[in-house]
């Protein structure tokens, strides 16, 4: 099975120079499909645009919380996104979610711009791509209340609604998500040196409940933290659950990979 880096950022400036070379490198290291997502309309509207231009990049189109003070117009930033995710290349509705921990959009907003997008997602049949920082209690609510609704209404969306991206909770919120549908994306700290909690909470995870992340340009793993990331790190993740799991590299490629083609359908549309 091929890899598959199902969250990261090509449209930063920081890939401005070797874009190319950086998605040339990832098929080199096996990586095959590359889920790009946007923050705001423009970022969505890029990420749209590199997945036209480059073989095997899928995009994700959404308003991400620390952004949605800046950019949110309601029912017309709604129509821009509804647009964009009806091009062949958008695959989900991401990067969206909560973040109390930065002070850039007030939390009732947040909240109500991540329930706007959940239901876009739902009317779309559209998986999800969460962001949840220091704000997991009332992510997971929302999370599990629109999985129940969409259960209640036979959406078929039920059965893969997405992902909660940068997975770091406990094992009692990781359940949480999972009884609610979603997978667990991980990505780059797992493989930091002082990241034990996060690597035993890994380690008791199956394997069923993981999608590989890099979050590139940002959480590049070890022996690259600090560094830019890119698609290609993604296989430093899946050696080190691996490694945690006391099973081959090729079983948690095959299985993370599954999941993300279940969850984002890429394989249909290739």
């Amino acid at each position: 099975m091929p890899l598959a880096d199902t969250h990261c950022h090509l449209f930063f400036e920081s890939f401005d120079e070797d874009r190319a070379a950086v998605i040339e490198r990832a098929r080199a290291a096996g990586v095959e499909r590359i889920l790009t997502l946007g923050v705001d309309i423009p970022s969505s509207a890029a990420s749209v645009e590199q997945a036209r231009q480059y073989d095997g990049v899928y995009a994700a189109v959404g308003v991400h919380p620390n952004d949605a003070a800046r950019v949110w117009h309601g029912e017309s930033t709604l129509a821009e996104l509804r647009a964009l995710a009806q091009t062949d290349e958008v695959v989900a509705i991401g990067e969206i979610g909560l973040d109390y921990y930065r002070d850039y959009t007030p939390p009732d907003l947040q909240r109500s711009v991540f329930v706007a997008q959940l239901l876009l997602a739902a009317e779309l049949g559209l998986p999800v791509s969460i962001h949840i920082r220091d704000a997991v209690a009332d992510a997971l609510t929302i999370m599990s209340d629109w999985t129940a609704e969409l259960r209640a209404r036979g959406n078929a969306l039920a059965a893969h609604p997405g992902v909660w991206h940068a997975f770091g909770g406990t094992e009692a919120e990781a359940q949480k998500a999972i009884d609610a549908g979603f997978l667990l994306g991980i990505g780059g700290p797992v493989t930091f040196k002082n990241a034990r909690e996060r690597q035993q909470v890994v380690a008791a995870l199956p394997l069923e409940a993981m999608v590989l992340e890099t979050d590139a340009p940002f959480l590049a793993p070890h022996p690259h933290r600090g560094r830019r990331n890119e698609p290609a790190y993604v296989r430093l993740v899946a050696e080190k659950i691996a490694e945690l799991h006391a099973c081959e590299v090729e079983e948690v490629i095959a299985v993370t990979s599954q999941n993300a083609d279940k969850t984002f359908g890429w394989r249909d549309i290739v």
